[in-house]
């Protein structure tokens, strides 16, 4: 079956791969020169099943509030004349109850922890490389109400038959030993062992130069500007700067910039960009760095080891498509790692980095079939979707090559919405 992607970013990518693995004839439209150059170029480095949860839970307005008047905030609002955004606020807001948050957040795990076992086999049938480790997060605690409400996130992890750890402050200690430098900043911990650490753009990179080899055609520098749609015969071409395109299936994987594309379609797909920051600071004092990932719970900032690199990546900003780097947003991410790891690298040496997250108001991604039968969406992963790749590859090709996916796919598609 001839299937056309749009977008080559760590999700556009898998897809591809696990196509072509599956004896399909695959084309990619990429915009940019090559791979994982937007959204997928400078994340957090997580690949975090057991840290898989919708931003929306109960408590989060109050927070969201307290988070806007801290000088260090995990969250900013630029208000503007979108209706989108107010639409997606409204929408998010309905979300933060105990029960739409163990909904929301028993989905988001269920592709997660699948997504990580396809990594690992892929991992072992390719011999692919990224600068990864398998020695777990450590969410960190700064204060004891922080520790104590990790109950109900324990309670589902449970539930989902993932492994954790709660610390106290000399358990964390082993795991990450240059925290004992600073141990009178946290309290304690919530370790998740089973999570995984690694470049994105190094591992799209390296899966696209396998997916080639596979038979992908990457087209890069091509502009989409439409899809062109019969009522009864559903997409018959994407239309671009080079011309149009057609295939048997079509998917689409822009992320934040689905929604203008199918709108047109009648589907009303509810992903608004949240943008995020990064850093990445050479290493300067190995000993000094973190072993893993140490997500800051405080600051909702997490810090990576990356081969020789440590990557500092959060915060959330509320400002449409707008890519200007914010040197506020950087002092932020500074004040995180020269907190907990002072001597592991020279801040003044970082690179800066802003890309858009593709997030829906429940925090689930939308993946699988629409109404019109030969167009498939995959978006909407939000902070996630380096954590989600693998498996919603592997859906993306059962469900196309007609067979049924080895997870559940309720709640995973846009018919949640009525889409």
């Amino acid at each position: 079956m001839q299937v056309l992607i749009l977008g080559s970013g760590v999700i556009g990518t898998s897809v591809a791969y696990y196509l072509a693995r599956a004896g399909h004839e695959v084309t990619v439209l990429e915009r940019q020169p090559a791979p994982a150059l937007e959204t997928s170029f400078g994340n957090a480095g997580e690949v975090s099943p057991g840290y898989s949860a919708p931003w929306a839970g109960p408590g989060v307005p109050v927070k969201a509030i307290k988070w806007m008047l801290m000088q260090h905030s995990p969250l900013v609002v630029k208000p503007m004349l979108d209706p989108a955004m107010w639409r997606w606020g409204l929408s998010m807001l309905r979300n933060c109850t105990q029960a739409r948050y163990e909904l929301n957040k028993g989905r988001m795990v269920r592709l997660a922890e699948y997504s990580r076992d396809c990594l690992k086999a892929l991992r072992a049938d390719t011999g692919i490389r990224y600068d990864e480790r398998m020695q777990g997060t450590l969410q960190l605690f700064r204060t004891q109400q922080q520790l104590d409400g990790t109950s109900k996130d324990v309670e589902v992890l449970k539930a989902s038959g993932v492994p954790y750890q709660v610390l106290d402050r000399d358990g964390c200690l082993p795991y990450e030993p240059a925290l004992a430098a600073v141990k009178e900043k946290f309290v304690g911990g919530l370790r998740l062992p089973g999570d995984e650490t690694g470049d994105c753009f190094k591992f799209t990179q390296a899966l696209a130069k396998l997916a080639e080899a596979a038979g992908v055609t990457f087209r890069f520098g091509v502009n989409i500007q439409a899809i062109e749609h019969d009522a009864a015969k559903g997409v018959t071409a994407v239309r671009t700067d080079k011309g149009s395109f057609t295939a048997d299936r079509y998917v689409v994987a822009l992320g934040s910039y689905s929604p203008a594309l199918v709108k047109p379609l009648g589907i009303d797909l509810p992903v608004y960009p949240v943008k995020g920051f990064s850093i990445t600071v050479p290493i300067t004092d190995a000993g000094g760095a973190p072993e893993s990932t140490v997500m800051d719970e405080t600051f909702k900032v997490a810090v990576t080891r990356l081969g020789d690199r440590i990557r500092v990546g959060g915060t959330a900003q509320l400002s449409g498509f707008d890519l200007a780097l914010n040197p506020r947003r950087r002092d932020t991410l500074e004040h995180v790692v020269t907190d907990l790891f002072p001597r592991g690298g020279n801040v003044r040496d970082a690179s800066f980095w802003t890309g858009l997250r593709p997030m829906t108001p429940d925090g689930t991604p939308v993946i699988g079939a629409t109404r019109i039968p030969n167009l498939m969406l995959s978006t909407g992963h939000g902070t996630l979707g380096w954590t989600m790749a693998a498996g919603t590859g592997r859906v993306m090709a059962d469900l196309i090559g007609g067979k049924a996916p080895e997870i559940d796919m309720e709640g995973l598609t846009v018919a949640r919405y009525g889409g």
